[in-house]
């Protein structure tokens, strides 16, 4: 697109109104956030535009809300401050351009694979604080003016306030602030062994029951779970905290992951009545060459060894935790995990569609799991099958076994 010069005063006040325009504040936030980013792509005549939002317990800047990045959402892109385009905005506070883009310069697959040549990105502020990062793109190299600065601050002003009056909900900041916390910022690293997750909310204020887990334990094993716990909010997000920590202190007394469930089963059903909770509990040995693992009412991950396409892992079904029924004995599954295998463990909102049977979409997921860095297949994975915004949200947890000893 040719350098734009500096804009005259009608065209200036056009531009302001149109992202101060009062029916604005009637929006929730996920239509704002939208509203807006088709309002700056008009008025900045850009190809892209892009919400990141600050998770302040990771800080990681989130992919939250795109026009023309859309991948960059369903994928749930995150980059840590400091790191990148988006990161050196929040680290900085300040405008960042970036008039022609080569790798190195950005740190998202997405924004390389388009092709965007420039870069334009704000920082969002709420009370004083960083809040997340608004950013634009073209195709064709692009000068940005001043006037194109101060207009993007505008809109990321308008968006903080929206961003803000969402957490002024003290059930919805608690909830987002309690399921941040449970989710592991961080995977650990784990000799032998390459790991990546993903969670992407069913919408943008979304707050649900899905979570997973790593852990290292004392035996030398390693813990992977992923779970499910119906309902949605502060009270979904509370009960999902507790499961967790009490699955973890039961995998310190249980070498084997369908009585470690058992136990977890007795608490939910007294404790947590009218709580359905779907599980997967997955431990590797060792030496990484054994996977054991149960499900309790969970869907089955795939695993998928050299030289063949992914396939479900053919473990037990039993019921799901807080059902009130008793299985006979819950059962574990032992499958070998060779060098350069992947083990992919999800919640049912990757593969779950309204009118398609269920199988068809853990049809697609087998397909597309190859044996590759953990990384890569959450990415290969979430472009394949996260092509709309979920309704639901997903949860993914890739374990890949390096080719190399621990």
């Amino acid at each position: 697109m040719a350098e734009q010069s500096l804009i005259g005063d009608d065209e200036r006040l056009r531009r302001i109104e149109a992202v101060t325009d009062a029916t604005l504040s009637r929006l929730d936030a996920a239509d704002l956030f939208d509203e807006l980013l088709d309002r700056v792509r008009d008025l900045l005549d850009v190809d892209t535009a892009a919400i990141l939002l600050l998770d302040t317990h990771a800080q990681q800047l989130v992919a939250t809300a795109a026009k023309g990045l859309e991948e960059e959402v369903r994928q749930g892109f995150r980059v840590s401050v400091g790191r990148g385009f988006a990161g050196r905005i929040a680290l900085t506070r300040r405008p960042v351009t970036v008039e022609d883009v080569v790798p190195g310069s950005v740190v998202n697959p997405v924004l390389v694979a388009m092709g965007l040549r420039s870069l334009l990105g704000v920082p969002m502020f709420a009370r004083g604080e960083l809040i997340g990062v608004l950013h634009v793109g073209t195709l064709r190299q692009r000068h940005f003016t001043d006037d194109d600065v101060r207009l993007l601050e505008l809109v990321a002003d308008r968006a903080s306030l929206a961003s803000l009056a969402r957490s002024n909900n003290l059930d919805h900041s608690a909830a987002l602030a309690l399921q941040r916390s449970l989710l592991p910022t961080q995977l650990p690293g784990v000799p032998g062994l390459d790991l990546a997750a993903r969670y992407v909310p069913g919408h943008v204020a979304g707050i649900g029951g899905d979570w997973y887990d790593v852990f290292v334990l004392p035996s030398g094993w390693l813990g992977l779970v992923i779970g499910d716990v119906s309902g949605h909010g502060l009270q979904s997000a509370v009960v999902m905290g507790r499961i967790r920590s009490a699955l973890r202190a039961y995998a310190l007394v249980c070498d084997d992951p369908a009585e470690a469930l058992t136990l977890l089963d007795r608490k939910v059903g007294h404790f947590e009545a009218g709580n359905l909770t779907t599980a997967l509990y997955a431990m590797i040995s060792p030496d990484r060459t054994r996977i054991r693992l149960s499900a309790a009412g969970h869907l089955r991950p795939v695993l998928a060894v050299p030289g063949r396409s992914g396939e479900p892992v053919a473990v037990h079904a039993d019921p799901p935790l807080g059902t009130g029924r008793r299985p006979p004995a819950r059962q574990h599954t032992e499958v070998r995990f060779p060098p350069g295998a992947v083990f992919v463990c999800f919640t049912d909102g990757l593969v779950e569609r309204r009118h398609e049977v269920i199988d068809v979409g853990l049809g697609r997921l087998a397909d597309v799991v190859r044996p590759a860095p953990a990384e890569q297949v959450c990415a290969t994975v979430m472009g394949a099958l996260a092509a709309e915004q979920p309704t639901d949200d997903i949860a993914m947890l890739v374990v890949h076994r390096l080719t190399t000893s621990p």
